[in-house]
C-alpha cells in the first residue's frame, strides 16, 4: 500500500521560508503525480503544487507561483516543497499526496484524482 509521510511545517513570520518534504513508498508504478493541496480554516482544499514523476513538469496554483518550489529526489522517493517569501493567507494545513499511474496534466487539481493521502502538517504565517 503507499504510504507517505510529511515533515516540516511550523511557524514564520511574514516573509519567512518553510520547506515541507513528503517522502513516498509502496508503489511500484513509475509514472505518478505528487501534489501538494492546502485547507485554511472554513475554505475548501485548494491545490498549490504538483510534480510528475520524471520531475520535467511542474505545476502552481497563481497564488503560489513565483514563491513556492516543488522538486523531488527520486533516489528518496521525497518531494518537497520550499516555500518563500510567505503570507498570512498561506496559513493553512498542507497536505501531500499522490495519484498513482496517472501524469499530472490529467490530474490537475482534481482531488479525487489523489487516491493516497497524508494527514496533513499546519503551517502558520504570522
Amino acid at each position: 500500500d503507499v504510504q507517505l509521510v510529511e515533515s516540516g511545517g511550523g511557524s514564520v513570520q511574514a516573509g519567512g521560508s518553510l520547506r515541507l518534504s513528503c517522502a513516498a513508498s509502496g508503489y511500484s508504478y513509475s509514472r505518478y503525480c505528487m501534489g501538494w493541496f492546502r485547507q485554511a480554516p472554513g475554505k475548501e482544499r485548494e491545490g498549490v503544487a504538483r510534480i510528475t514523476s520524471a520531475g520535467d513538469s511542474s505545476y502552481y496554483s497563481t497564488s503560489v507561483k513565483g514563491r513556492f518550489t516543488i522538486s523531488q529526489d527520486n533516489a528518496k522517493n521525497t518531494v518537497y516543497l520550499q516555500m518563500s517569501s510567505l503570507k498570512p493567507e498561506d496559513t493553512a494545513t498542507y497536505y501531500c499526496a499522490a495519484a498513482i499511474g496517472v501524469h499530472c496534466i490529467l490530474t490537475t487539481w482534481y482531488i479525487p484524482s489523489y487516491k493516497h493521502w497524508r494527514q496533513g502538517t499546519q503551517v502558520t504565517v504570522s
